[in-house]
Formats: structure tokens, C-alpha cells, sequence
């Protein structure tokens, strides 16, 4: 069974961090890369961050580049978000997705979803 676990979402202050975890398990790591995207009240979902292992490509979305790192822990098919200097804008729920591709804001196909993680910066 596929699963994409997102966990470690909750409540901080503006200026300060958070770090969001993505466990995959059910397909191969190396298949795919692992997107991370945000969905706030009334807004369309968008796309924050990828990684891809297997092409070794990285991107980030201009709102957080510079505040927020991917990576991965590769032993443990997981992918972290680590979120610092978080604004009040930053809140929403955070999924990780497999994807097609992590090559400049392009993700491809979208194969699997985690349920989210909601996380709130307050002001």
C-alpha cells in the first residue's frame, strides 16, 4: 500500500520554525521525486518545494526560497520541509506528493497524496 505520511505541523509565532516530515512507504524512493505544496483557506493549492534524488534537482517557490530547506533522510524514505523565518502567510496545510519531476515549478504528474499537515504561523 502507497502512504505518504506528513507529520510535525502545528502552531508557531511569526519569525520563528518548523519542520515538516514526509514518510513514503509502498514504492520506491528513487522513482519519483517528493514536491511539497500548501494549500491556505480560500487559495488554490500551490507548489513550494521538490527534491529529486534521482536527478539530483532541488526547487523552491521564490514566497519561501531563502527560509525554507528540503532533504532527505534516504534510509528512511523520508523528506523534511525545514520552515524558518515563517509568516503569517506561511499558514495552511502542507502536503508532500510523489511526482513526475522536480525541474524548475514543474512537478508533472501527480501520483500520490499525503493527507496534510496544518501549519499555522501566527502574528
Amino acid at each position: 500500500e502507497v502512504q505518504l505520511v506528513e507529520s510535525g505541523g502545528g502552531l508557531v509565532q511569526a519569525g520563528g520554525s518548523l519542520r515538516v516530515s514526509c514518510a513514503a512507504s509502498g514504492f520506491t524512493f528513487d522513482d519519483y521525486a517528493i514536491g511539497w505544496f500548501r494549500q491556505a483557506p480560500g487559495k488554490e493549492r500551490e507548489g513550494v518545494s521538490c527534491f529529486s534524488r534521482r536527478h539530483g534537482s532541488t526547487y523552491y517557490a521564490d514566497s519561501v526560497k531563502g527560509r525554507f530547506t528540503i532533504s532527505s533522510d534516504n534510509a528512511k524514505n523520508t523528506v523534511f520541509l525545514q520552515m524558518n523565518s515563517l509568516k503569517p502567510e506561511d499558514t495552511a496545510v502542507y502536503y508532500c506528493a510523489a511526482t513526475d519531476l522536480c525541474y524548475a515549478s514543474s512537478f508533472g504528474l501527480i501520483h500520490y497524496w499525503g493527507q496534510g499537515t496544518q501549519v499555522t504561523v501566527s502574528s
